[in-house]
C-alpha cells in the first residue's frame, strides 16, 4: 500500500525497542510503514516527542503499549497526541491494548478513580477514539466522552486451548475467586467443558473495598452539652437514633466448588499482574488432584518476582497476549507462552479508517467475556 494516498498513518509511541514489536507487527499486517517519529527522554526526565512527516487531515493511529515505567508510557502518548493534533491531525486514535490504571476504576475510601481522570487527560492531549482490548471492567467505556472498541482476546485463547493443549476435552476451567466466574463460565460453554469455582480466605475480592461506604463506625457518646457539635467519630448521627453495628465479613476456609480431580486445570483471568494468588490457587488443585494446571489472561504484566514464583510453583503453563511486552520474563521463565493478537488489532485500524461496521470483530463474543 502507498503510505502516501492510504489517507492514514500509524505511529508508534513508545521510546523503547521493546514496545515496539507490536506496533511492527500491526504495520507488516496493514501493509503500511510505521509513521516517521523520535519519542525520547531528556535528561531531566522530560518527554519529548518529534513528528518528522506531514499528518495534516490525516487519520492517525497511535500504538502504545504499556511497559513497566506505566507513568513515563502515559506521558509519551499524552504528548504525541497533543503534537499531532497542533499538526492538524484529522482524527488521532488511540491503539492502548493494556489499558492503564483499569484496577483504579473505582473509589476506595478516601481514593480516587484514577481511571477517570486518565480518559479525561487523553481527552483534552486531543484523542478522539480508542482501541484496546479486554479492559478490566467494562464500565470504564462510560468514563469517555468519545468512543471506546474494547476488543476481545478470548477468540484467540480458545484457540490456543484447542490446538496447544493435548486432550483439553478432559480440562475443568476453574475461576480464582467468585467475581471471575462469569469469564470462566463463557469460556465452559464455548469449550464444551466443566467449570470450577475457588472462593475462601485466600482469594482478596475487590469489592471488598470498592466503594466510599465504609466510613468510620460512629462511637454512641451522646454526653455533652446540646449545642456542642463534637468530631463525627465522637456524635451520633441523630439524638437517640443508634446505628445497628455492621458485622465483619469473614472468608471460610478455602474451597473448590467442582470436581478436579484426573483433570487439566485451566485457569482464566483477564490480567496476571502479582502471581501470589495465582500460586497459592495451583497449590490447592494440585491437592484436589488436577494433574496439569493452566493460566490463560489477556494482558501477562508479571511483575517483581513473577517469573521466579511460576517456575518454582505447580503451574504447568502460563499463556498470555502480547498486549504487554514480556520477553525478558519469558527468557527467565520457559513456562510463559505468548498469543499474537496483532491480526484483530490491525483489522480494527483498517474498519475504523474505511468507516466500516466493527460487528465483525465481536461476532460469537459473549457479554461476559
Amino acid at each position: 500500500m502507498n503510505v502516501a494516498k492510504s489517507g492514514y498513518r500509524v505511529f508508534s509511541a513508545n521510546s523503547t525497542t521493546a514496545c515496539t514489536e507490536l506496533a511492527k507487527k500491526i504495520t507488516e499486517r496493514l501493509g503500511v510503514e510505521l509513521g516517521k517519529s523520535v519519542v525520547y527522554q531528556e535528561s531531566n526526565r522530560e518527554t519529548r516527542v518529534d513528528v518528522k512527516e506531514s499528518v495534516r487531515g490525516q487519520d492517525i493511529f497511535i500504538i502504545q503499549t504499556i511497559p513497566r515505567d506505566v507513568n513515563t508510557a502515559i506521558m509519551e502518548l499524552l504528548v504525541m497526541a497533543y503534537a499531532l493534533k497542533t499538526s492538524c491531525a484529522k482524527n488521532i486514535i488511540g491503539v492502548i491494548p493494556y489499558f492503564p490504571y483499569s484496577k483504579q476504576c473505582k473509589m476506595r475510601k478516601r481514593g480516587s478513580i484514577v481511571c477517570k481522570l486518565l480518559a479525561s487527560m487523553l481527552a483534552k492531549a486531543g484523542l478522539t477514539h480508542i482501541i484496546t482490548m479486554d479492559l478490566h471492567q467494562k464500565e470504564i467505556q462510560g468514563f469517555f466522552s468519545f468512543p471506546v472498541d474494547n476488543l476481545r482476546a478470548s477468540p484467540f485463547l480458545l484457540q490456543y486451548i484447542q490446538e496447544e493443549i493435548p486432550d483439553y476435552r478432559n480440562a475443568i476451567i476453574v475461576a480464582k475467586s467468585p467475581s471471575a466466574a462469569k469469564r470462566a463460565q463463557s469460556y465452559a460453554e464455548r469449550l464444551r467443558l466443566g467449570l470450577a469455582v475457588m472462593h475462601g480466605e485466600a482469594q482478596c475480592s475487590e469489592s471488598d473495598m470498592a466503594d466510599g461506604r465504609h466510613s468510620p463506625p460512629s462511637v454512641r457518646n451522646t454526653t455533652g452539652h446540646p449545642g456542642l457539635e463534637l468530631p463525627w467519630k465522637h456524635q451520633a448521627p441523630f439524638p437517640g437514633i443508634e446505628l445497628p453495628i455492621m458485622m465483619a465479613k469473614e472468608k471460610p476456609p478455602i474451597t473448590v466448588v467442582g470436581d478436579v480431580g484426573g483433570r487439566i486445570a485451566i485457569i482464566v483471568d483477564d490480567i496476571v499482574d502479582d502471581v501470589v494468588d495465582f500460586v497459592a490457587a495451583a497449590e490447592i488443585l494440585k491437592e484436589r488432584g488436577a494433574y496439569k494446571i493452566y493460566i490463560m489472561a489477556t494482558h501477562g504484566l508479571l511483575s517483581a518476582d513473577a517469573p521466579r514464583l511460576i517456575e518454582e510453583s505447580a503451574i504447568d503453563e502460563v499463556v498470555v497476549t502480547n498486549t504487554v511486552p514480556h520477553e525478558v520474563q519469558k527468557l527467565q521463565c520457559p513456562k510463559i507462552k505468548t498469543v499474537d493478537v496483532s491480526m484483530i488489532l490491525a483489522e480494527a485500524i483498517r474498519r475504523i479508517h474505511n468507516g466500516e461496521s466493527m460487528a465483525y470483530l465481536f461476532r460469537n463474543i459473549t457479554v461476559d467475556d
